[in-house]
């Protein structure tokens, strides 16, 4: 999601992004909700965005439509009964990845996690489509979709202390001063994250942006329920999956050019 955005574009997402209002997945038209937190915290401020590309193969259409009613949920002010959406009390709990673009290191690592649900929160129509298709095809049972800003989400439609884990790969490091505020990583979205999050629920972040990096190293300790755990050598003890198992898109743009790649955990105290 927050790797989808071009900042100064429309106000409205481009037409060929749209569906009609009766189409599974369908955006409303217009500015998305914003919530007014008004708790003294900085939230991201994404206001107006709009996509390079917005449209689907005649194929991805067809798959869409059949299976994103049972998969994927638009934000709405809903809080998701977890249980009854994936149809099971999942022993390792659910985590949510923030912006998961294309789902590339979603379905990699979701065979892996079984025992867990994952919820993957986007809002680039085509990104959710390549993800939901890998799901489809490969019988990937464990993932669920949300289609929508990462912060309403999680504000709107997950109880508190509900979350075993919350995952933010490689976010969009919004390089422009006047656009910081747009980054996804800040101390309302901390604190927003530890509410979410369950005693021992695991924030990961991961980075390959060395402005961004700084930006976070200033705000490791701000949110007082995460106790800040660095990249452990050890990470027997976390219990959730930590290892992204293949390089993502943005990832490997990044590794060729050099970056390098920081990884954060927080744990819910």
């Amino acid at each position: 999601m927050y790797g989808m955005n071009e900042p100064e574009n429309s106000p409205e997402v481009h037409a060929s992004d749209m569906q009609s209002a009766d189409s599974a997945g369908a955006l409303p038209h217009g500015r998305p909700p914003q919530t007014e937190f008004n708790d003294g915290r900085d939230y991201p401020r994404l206001g107006s965005f709009s996509f390079r590309r917005g449209t689907l193969t005649d194929n991805q259409e067809a798959m869409w439509e059949e299976n994103w009613p049972q998969r994927g949920k638009v934000l709405s002010d809903e809080v998701i009964d977890l249980d009854e959406w994936f149809g099971r009390q999942a022993p390792g709990g659910t985590i949510v990845e923030v912006g998961s673009g294309t789902g590339t290191s979603t379905a990699a690592m979701a065979p892996l996690e079984t025992d867990t649900n994952i919820v993957a929160v986007e809002i680039y129509r085509p990104g959710l489509a390549k993800l939901l298709g890998a799901a489809v095809r490969e019988g990937i049972d464990n993932i669920r979709l949300v289609r929508g800003d990462g912060v309403e989400v999680l504000h709107r439609m997950f109880e508190p202390n509900s979350l075993a884990g919350v995952r933010v790969f490689f976010p969009d490091p919004w390089p422009k001063a006047r656009h910081h505020k747009r980054r996804i990583i800040q101390t309302g979205t901390l604190h927003l994250i530890a509410e979410r999050l369950r005693p021992g629920g695991i924030l990961h972040v991961a980075t390959d942006h060395a402005d961004y990096a700084e930006w976070i190293d200033e705000l490791v300790e701000v949110e007082p329920q995460l106790e800040y755990l660095g990249w452990p050598e050890d990470q027997s003890d976390i219990p959730v999956l930590t290892d992204r198992q293949i390089i993502t898109k943005f990832e490997g743009k990044g590794l060729e050019k050099d970056h390098v790649i920081k990884e954060y955990l927080w744990r819910k105290r």
